[in-house]
């Protein structure tokens, strides 16, 4: 059976729900707090402070709204617990097998994609050739920079 929505770690729920809060509570306040102190100062019509708040109260409600409708489509997936095969919430390390640069990666959904935090989407051309595979598997994954071949040196973190 095909899930329909975007696949999050559980983990990645509650960090998704956690700057939902943030965002819908203390920093919804703080914006209104400026509005409130601008409107204070007098004519709104050249209130630099008075736009700015403005333009930062419709930019957080635009990333409220973004962040609501991912928590409405979010289908937490659980990390795969097989320690012989790549899976959704593996970590893995491969090595190029041209270069023998090797990278470490975590697999999550694409909305938790950070690779600054070693995270890749699953749906990313890397994961998607390592899915199902064990250490030792080499693969081929085309990039555009071109093909590459990632062994699967290791699973876990």
């Amino acid at each position: 059976m095909e899930q329909s929505g975007e696949s999050i770690t559980p983990e990645g729920l509650e960090a998704l729900k956690a700057e939902l809060d943030e965002l819908e509570g203390p920093r919804r306040r703080e914006i209104a707090a400026r509005i409130q102190r601008a409107r204070e100062l007098g004519d709104l019509k050249e209130n630099a402070e008075y736009h700015q708040a403005k333009d930062d109260q419709a930019h957080l409600e635009t990333r409220i709204a973004g962040l609501v409708e991912r928590r409405r489509s979010a289908v937490v997936t659980e990390i795969s617990t097989n320690q012989n095969v790549v899976g959704f919430g593996s970590t893995v390390t491969l090595v190029d097998v041209d270069t023998e640069r090797t990278q470490t990666w975590t697999f999550v959904g694409q909305a938790e994609a950070d690779t600054t935090a070693g995270k890749i989407s699953i749906e990313s051309p890397v994961a998607q050739a390592v899915l199902g595979r064990a250490v030792g598997d080499i693969v081929d994954v085309t990039t555009p920079r071109g093909v590459r071949h990632l062994r699967v040196e290791k699973l876990g973190s």
